[in-house]
Order: C-alpha cells, then structure tokens, then sequence
C-alpha cells in the first residue's frame, strides 16, 4: 500500500504499534517444514511480512514459532536479526536444544517460548516436557505463550495457575463465541487474566467468529475491561490452517469497536508489548 493508500485507511494505527503475534513460514528450500507438521503453509517469508506492516503501518512485531516449522527456529530466528530492533520472537523448544542455544536465541531476541494444546495440531504437550522446558527459561526472564482452544482454558486452570513466571493466552483463549459470556471456560479465562502474570492476546478475531468478526467482540471488551494493563493484538498473519480469506485491514479496523478508549488502545498495542518484549525507547527500523 502507497502512502495514499494508508492515508485512506480507516483506523490509523498509533506510533510505535506492535503486532504481537504473526508468523514466518519459508522459503522452504531454505527453512524446510517438520515432517509431522498438521497443515501444509503457504509460503510467507519475513520481506512478505515486512510490506504487510509497513502497508498497515505497524512498526514492531513479535513472530510466533508456529507448528508446521517445529522445533526448528531458524525461520523466525532469521527474521528477527534481519530486524534486530523492531522484531522479538517466540520459540518452540525440546530436549534437544541446548542452553547455550537458548541463550543464544536471547541475544537475538526471543523472549518466550510456545505451547499448543490445540487437538487438531497435535494436542496437548507431554507435561514433564512442560515443566522442563519452564524451568530451563525462567532464568532467561521469558514467558510462557499458551495456544488453548475453549474448553482447555478449563483443563489446565490449575496447571496455568501454578505457572512460576509470566505467561501470555493466545488468541482470547479461543473460545466458543456461541455459548456466550457466561460460558464457565470464559469466566475461567477472566479469573486467569486477573493474576499477576497473566497476559492475553486480543487476536484471533478470525478463529472465533465469522466476518466481519463482530461476534468476538464483546469477548475482547471484557477481556480488556478486566485487565487493560495486560492486553496485547496481533494479526495472526497469514492466518496458518484458516480456508477463509482474511484481510488484516479489516482487523486493524475492529480495533476502535474492542476499545472506544485512547489510551486503552496505546496501551494494548504500544506501551504493554513494550514492556513484556523489551523495546528499547525508539526502537524501530
């Protein structure tokens, strides 16, 4: 998008935006794909995602390990140190990486590490694998980011609540829009959202509910008006595993609906990714 074309836009997004959950898949050829991955991305490298924000203009982001690339980080990790500034990254670990790999990914700027419990990706993660690779990143200052879908936020309650460090809920914890506010797994997402390390993601307004995806929200409104000190948006480009096409501008448009608030919305996508992903002041390329 030209210049123009930003300045016809609907909402203008603040200085400093960050979109706190995209991915990185490919090239290929270059970044190959796990052989057990559930779904078979298209192509996106990190110049695709470069011109969607800079056609968005959002100037920082957080790049999300996502599944069809396993364990392997190198995709993200690429991406991140080709902006070392504007760009932070979660990983997905195992045994198999090292701790100085790990520190390594610290230096470039990974600042958590992911976990699915979403069945249809693989389902939940062994939980001794959990707890150790917990421990292994809480000296680094990382947090834990949790891919739940729905009825898991009711399944691990005790699990998140005994979490020792920081961590984020993905995607306004997935949760079936039909069965309303007074569902027990959302009440049990607001009861998370209220502890001290909580963090939760108003994206995935796509996964939730159908376009224009106002059905998610008046879930993304009490999220946001039980802990807006605590509350991150992302694009969730390019949408892994979703048929639908989705336009992120109409994403950045729903924005003002979440929040009818100025300073909430600074907030959710300024000043709350800076202080969980540590951009420095000016931090942008």
């Amino acid at each position: 998008m030209l210049a123009e074309d930003l300045a016809t836009a609907g909402f203008t997004l603040p200085a400093g935006s960050c979109d706190s959950h995209c991915h990185v898949f490919g090239p290929p050829e270059i970044f190959p794909y796990s052989p057990t991955r559930k779904y078979e991305p298209a192509t996106s490298p990190k110049e695709t995602l470069a011109a969607l924000h800079a056609r968005l203009g959002i100037e920082r982001a957080v790049i999300v390990q996502a599944s069809a690339h396993g364990t392997d980080n190198r995709a993200m990790l690429d991406a991140i140190r080709w902006r070392p500034k504007a760009w932070r990254g979660v990983a997905v670990i195992d045994d198999g990486i090292s701790d100085a790999e790990l520190e390594a990914m610290a230096e470039a700027g990974v600042r958590g590490i992911r976990f699915n419990f979403v069945k249809t990706l693989g389902g939940y993660p062994d939980p001794d694998l959990f707890a150790r690779s917990v421990a292994r990143v809480a000296p680094l200052g990382w947090h834990v980011v949790l891919h739940v879908m729905g009825e898991d936020v009711l399944n691990l309650r005790g699990t998140i609540r005994a979490l020792r460090l920081p961590f984020v809920i993905d995607h306004m914890g997935r949760i079936d829009t039909a069965l309303g506010l007074a569902q027990p797994a959302f009440e049990t997402l607001l009861e998370l959202v209220r502890l001290d390390g909580a963090w939760v993601k108003l994206s995935g307004a796509e996964r939730i509910s159908d376009a224009p995806y106002d059905g998610a929200l008046p879930f993304a409104r009490r999220i946001a008006a039980t802990r807006p000190d605590r509350i991150l948006w992302g694009t969730d480009f390019p949408h892994p595993n979703l048929p639908a096409h989705v336009e992120e501008r109409d994403l950045v448009d729903l924005i003002p609906s979440y929040l009818g608030d100025a300073a909430i919305r600074q907030a959710m996508l300024v000043d709350n990714p800076a202080r969980l992903y540590g951009f420095d002041e000016g931090g942008t390329d």
